[in-house]
């Protein structure tokens, strides 16, 4: 054999293998290649899409968590303001309350003083009208009326 014959019958049968592999071996691989590059270009798009999602998920939830911190710090501001107003109005109607009482009890002990005054007028009217009725059946005596009114005035 010559060189020159093998080396164009490798020459030829090179040629055959690289059209082969071009006609039924390549597009296969490039077809999967391209399938597989489509798909990792998919899935970024797919995490860029999600992580723009979720930045804006996350501004709504901050959003949302302020006007939440807002409206929780105003319910308690009210709930403070109506707190402080049942205090203030209970102090005044235990105020008023206190001062009924006390009217009350002023009422009551100047009704037991003015009780107390005309027991002592009945009491020193009985008195006055007993001494009488001792003087009245004495003789009249200055020593024995002295005496009297003396125990008058202890008796009173």
């Amino acid at each position: 054999m010559n060189i020159n014959a093998t080396l164009f019958i490798q020459m030829i049968v090179f040629a055959i293998l690289v059209w082969f592999t071009m006609k039924f071996v390549w597009p296969p691989i490039t077809k999967a290649l391209d399938e597989r590059a489509q798909k990792i270009a998919d899935g970024l798009a797919a995490a860029d899409k999600a992580k723009a999602e979720l930045s804006n998920a996350n501004a709504r939830v901050e959003a949302e968590l302020a006007q939440s911190r807002n409206e929780t710090a105003s319910r308690l501001a009210d709930a403070e303001r109506r707190a402080n107003g049942i205090v203030d109005e209970a102090k005044a109607r235990a105020t008023e309350e206190g001062n009924k009482i006390i009217a009350a009890a002023k009422a009551e002990a100047e009704q037991q003083a003015v009780k107390a005054r005309e027991a002592l007028r009945e009491q020193v009217a009985a008195l006055a009208v007993k001494g009488a009725e001792q003087i009245l059946r004495k003789e009249v005596n200055a020593g024995v009326h002295a005496d009297l009114l003396s125990r008058l005035k202890t008796e009173l």
